[in-house]
């Protein structure tokens, strides 16, 4: 994963990053019509729900209207990491790996939906956490690829709503039915929460979120983002976007 900093602004962000990366960020004058952007089509879009599609069409309308060239992209390497993670990924095996000697002595003591996904990495061998790791160089170049002609790319961050704690909580254990039921919509929810932005972490790349609901609306994130070492462009582009969200 990726450590990030919660700020107020896009400046604050700038501030942040460049604390803790040590460096400078180059900041351009550019006008938002400078910049090339993409909105892939591919997963990202998929099984939005209607106030956030509605939020993100919106953003892009307001972009578009300050000059900024937006262009459809095709990106069929993200359906690819499925296959690539069947094994169970990263997470779960290296959660494992830490959580083990605790999981030993305390695993009533874990979530058991928690517990849950940290032990699908009990079953990963060596060979496949290797071959993970491969592919993952192979499919990150891939993607590098595709979109090494945009300055940035826009995606929802998140593409549903915040549930409800009611809608993903456990039930009572009576019912085992409704235990499991309550389950998948849990795991289901938890999904959809990290799909987009766990893309981008694939990639080892790097991405703002800048909120793009209007007042009365639930919080809805337009995430701008790229692959590994293009932070200034990114940022840059997210000061012209956060300039005209917030008109």
């Amino acid at each position: 994963d990726t450590v990030c900093a919660l700020t107020r602004s896009v400046r604050d962000a700038i501030v942040a990053h460049e604390i803790l990366a040590a460096r400078r960020v180059t900041r351009s004058p550019a006008p938002l019509a400078a910049w090339r952007l993409a909105v892939p089509t591919d997963t990202f879009l998929e099984g939005l729900d209607p106030q956030v599609a509605r939020a993100f069409e919106r953003s892009l309308d307001t972009l578009r209207r300050a000059g900024a060239r937006i262009e459809p992209l095709a990106l069929p390497e993200v359906t690819d990491l499925a296959s690539i993670q069947a094994t169970g990924g990263f997470s779960a095996a290296e959660s494992y790996a830490w959580h083990r000697p605790w999981l030993a002595q305390h695993a009533d003591r874990y979530d058991p939906r928690v517990r849950t996904r940290i032990e699908r990495g009990a079953t990963m061998t060596a060979f496949e956490y290797i071959e993970l790791q491969q592919a993952r160089v192979r499919w990150i170049a891939r993607v590098e690829d595709s979109i090494a002609g945009f300055d940035a790319l826009l995606s929802p961050t998140v593409p549903i709503l915040a549930p409800t704690i009611a809608s993903v909580a456990p039930a009572d254990g009576r019912d085992a039915l409704e235990d499991a039921a309550r389950d998948a919509a849990f795991f289901r929810a938890n999904g959809l929460l990290l799909r987009n932005t766990s893309i981008v972490n694939m990639l080892d790349g790097c991405a703002l979120s800048l909120p793009c609901h209007t007042a009365g609306e639930l919080p809805v994130g337009l995430m701008v983002w790229h692959a590994a070492l293009h932070d200034d462009a990114v940022l840059n582009v997210g000061l012209r976007i956060e300039e005209e969200l917030q008109k």
